[in-house]
């Protein structure tokens, strides 16, 4: 399961992070809202945690630049503001909960492990869509325009990948995790393989072109 922490002093967010690589998560740390906000849009994470007081972007900001994306994430804030005032911003921002400093470890892996648990059973929906393109997550069938469009296991595994993460670049690494389930090997140029199948069976004789490269990041599919 990957985290992202956001959080601006190294003391807690050394301590997070051990923490949670001990439980056999991965976590990343940003330390102000504009790194956090990149961090987030570079890959699909599974968590994400947030201090409130952060430089340049804060965490309530972020948390809201995060509730106007396409892919639904539990966000909890990690805060030492703790008036009513304070969590009803939080929570007006889309914040699933909010858990004040000083915190014990415990608890905050609990309330990460419950949000999570949640959103797998709540967030997984029948049908996938980006401008004319479907797909149906019950019946595994693709269509563009209304027309049917066959794809074998990996493509399909890979688009709708690509579609559940739509907005957002996608990198080859996670692609390789998510869809291949193994290790990125940079000498192998599969992923880019499969990329172009996909771009001739949903691209080649449609328009808008949905697939796009992001040089030296990975893809993203968006309607342009």
């Amino acid at each position: 399961m990957k985290v992202l922490l956001v959080e601006d002093d190294p003391q807690v967010a050394s301590f997070v992070k051990k923490g949670f690589e001990h439980e056999g998560y991965e976590l990343t740390v940003a330390y102000d809202g504009r790194a956090g906000w990149s961090l987030y849009q570079r890959q699909p994470y599974d968590m994400v945690i947030l201090d409130v007081n952060l430089p340049y972007l804060d965490g309530v900001a972020l948390c809201q630049l995060i509730r106007g994306g396409q892919q639904r994430v539990p966000v909890l804030l990690l805060t030492a503001l703790d008036s009513l005032a304070d969590k009803e911003a939080g929570f007006a921002a889309g914040a699933d909960d909010y858990l004040v400093k000083p915190f014990a470890f415990r608890e905050l892996l609990l309330r990460v492990r419950a949000l999570t648990k949640r959103y797998a059973e709540t967030s997984t929906p029948h049908q996938l869509r980006l401008a004319d393109l479907e797909l149906n997550l019950d019946a595994k069938i693709v269509t563009r325009a209304g027309q049917r469009i066959d794809l074998t296991t990996r493509e399909y595994s890979l688009l709708e990948h690509l579609l559940l993460n739509q907005g957002r670049i996608v990198s080859r690494v996670d692609i390789a995790e998510r869809v291949w389930e193994v290790d990125f090997d940079t000498t192998t140029n599969i992923i880019d393989v499969y990329i172009g199948y996909l771009r001739k069976k949903i691209d080649r004789n449609f328009t808008p072109k949905l697939i796009h490269t992001v040089v030296g990041m990975g893809y993203v599919m968006r309607a342009e």
